[in-house]
């Protein structure tokens, strides 16, 4: 195992005016031990310093990734390498033991503490090393992505840790390697920097050599899957490393590893199919341990890969995932419901459990979460009353912040499942207001969908048929994929009859609807001003 010794770190500015680089140099040495070989003395050990001018900036932002990049880099050392004989014992007054540092490390919730810790440390093993990387991970990143890059990536400590790793990386050991390396790829350190490069690298050609555990295997490929464009190549390698191991004794962890290497691989599943049916069989015996993580990337994987004829596990899955409602994330609820749509299953239980969870989360629940719940509700036709209830009060309260998408997600349904909320009033003057300012925002399909689900409830948007009704929408909707199908003109037929017959106090040309959607058209065009307001000012006319 490597070891890192850290016992100094030192900042000198040049004073000539001719040189304006901050020299930083690390005297923390950096002793690495190897594990192949016993030391000699304990003079042995090697101190390494690395110095170098840092003349560049040390963030740039880069795409979503922030890329570390050292201009000018000077290494004065002499390398002798001594290794810890094997289960000799280590001296407390140098190494404090792996299990403490841990219970240490983790009782630490942030980085400023983590670095503090790290800075009081004579040495450190490139396990701590690279766990202490996890750590600061996971308390600088949540859902919203890296909380102040800044502090964490300027970080004298970080910096020395992230050269450290770099070019010492053939002497790390596996779990080192590969924990350092999906510590960096979630603190969004750019693939293209010269560590990342490095570790990479080193992850490859062991990888080639086949000298990666199923763990190891598995840790590569999530740091891979991570990347923004990830090595297909390697992917298969891994997928071809995991295929001569013992499927049955893959952890959970490793099996949703698989699953997702072969989403990216989409293009090849079919000569994947018989490690997917096996996979499939195996994961069956697995479902009661799977986490709300796994269950819904698990399901996931299933509905990318077109796994329609793993009904079993599909089945198994959903009904596993009934008790994961209160747990699952915005993302993972999105991942299930979509397989319950797709695969058209349906459980009552889930619905139940649906119907305790949402309204007690529901402004805390992010609109596009709340939006497929509402699509779930709307194909299973299930009208929820507690659901809709309390979608419809968010809805009044948030509904400004919506995209154009989440409004129809979130009204629509009404419609179609014929249901007004108590709030209903307050409902359709909020949707009211956002029409009035938002019209011109909204795709024309959608529009026109909305609308239409308004009518369906007896809620006649009257100010808004003009628009609807003009050539110009008219062939906006003409231009679409779809065109002017017949789904497009029944809605178009219903919004005219319906403003004809229940509007009276509206002026209608004298004629009857067209049936085609040219029709509307050549009409619309030849007649402006179809629809002519008389001292109504409110949009929908409540009934």
């Amino acid at each position: 195992m490597a070891l890192i010794s850290r016992k100094s770190l030192q900042f000198y500015s040049s004073s000539t005016p001719a040189s304006r680089s901050i020299l930083m140099t690390l005297s923390k040495r950096f002793s690495f031990i190897s594990e192949q070989q016993k030391p000699q003395s304990c003079s042995s050990v090697t101190m390494r310093m690395l110095c170098f001018k840092d003349k560049s900036q040390y963030m740039f932002r880069r795409k979503n990734h922030v890329q570390l990049r050292i201009q000018s880099l000077s290494v004065n050392e002499t390398v002798h390498l001594g290794g810890d004989a094997g289960g000799s014992t280590k001296s407390s007054n140098v190494w404090m033991e792996e299990q403490l540092f841990f219970k240490k490390l983790n009782s630490l919730c942030t980085s400023h503490e983590i670095f503090d810790f790290l800075s009081s440390l004579e040495v450190m093993s490139d396990t701590m090393a690279s766990g202490a990387l996890q750590r600061i991970s996971e308390v600088k990143v949540n859902d919203n992505g890296l909380k102040n890059p800044k502090g964490v990536l300027e970080n004298e400590v970080f910096r020395a840790l992230c050269f450290q790793f770099e070019y010492e990386s053939s002497k790390l050991s596996n779990t080192g390697l590969l924990n350092a390396l999906q510590a960096l790829v979630k603190l969004r350190v750019d693939p293209q920097s010269t560590v990342m490069a490095s570790l990479l690298s080193e992850g490859e050609e062991r990888l080639v050599k086949g000298q990666l555990t199923v763990k190891n295997l598995c840790a590569l490929g999530e740091s891979l899957l991570e990347l923004e464009n990830p090595s297909h190549a390697t992917l298969r390698q891994i997928l071809k490393c995991m295929q001569d191991k013992d499927i049955e004794k893959w952890s959970p962890r490793e099996m949703v590893m698989v699953y997702k290497v072969l989403q990216v691989t989409l293009g090849e599943r079919e000569q994947h199919q018989d490690l997917l049916n096996r996979m499939n069989s195996v994961t069956l015996t697995m479902v009661s341990q799977l986490s709300p993580k796994f269950t819904s990337a698990i399901l996931n994987s299933l509905v990318v890969l077109h796994q329609t004829r793993a009904v079993p596990l599909v089945t198994a899955l959903c009904k596993h995932s009934v008790k994961h409602v209160p747990y699952f994330t915005g993302d993972e609820l999105v991942n299930v419901l979509e397989a319950f749509l797709y695969f058209g299953h349906r459980e009552q239980i889930f619905t139940e459990a649906l119907e305790t969870h949402v309204p007690k989360s529901i402004f805390t629940m992010h609109p596009q979460t709340v939006s497929k719940v509402m699509q779930y509700c709307c194909r299973k036709m299930i009208l929820s009353k507690p659901i809709f209830d309390a979608v419809a009060e968010d809805f009044v309260s948030d509904a400004d912040t919506f995209t154009t998408d989440q409004i129809a997600g979130y009204i629509i349904p009404f419609g179609i499942l014929n249901y007004l909320p108590p709030n209903a009033s307050s409902l359709f003057r909020k949707l009211e207001s956002i029409l009035h300012t938002r019209l011109r925002h909204f795709q024309p399909h959608t529009l026109l969908n909305l609308l239409h689900s308004c009518v369906l409830i007896q809620r006649y948007p009257v100010n808004f048929l003009p628009k609807i009704f003009s050539p110009y929408f008219l062939q906006q909707l003409q231009a679409q994929p779809l065109g002017l199908d017949t789904t497009v003109t029944s809605q178009l037929t219903r919004l005219f009859l319906t403003a004809t017959l229940e509007c009276l106090f509206y002026e209608f040309c004298r004629c009857s609807s067209p049936e085609k959607g040219e029709d509307w058209i050549t009409l619309f065009t030849e007649k402006k001003n179809i629809l002519r307001i008389r001292g109504i000012n409110t949009v929908f006319l409540y009934t």
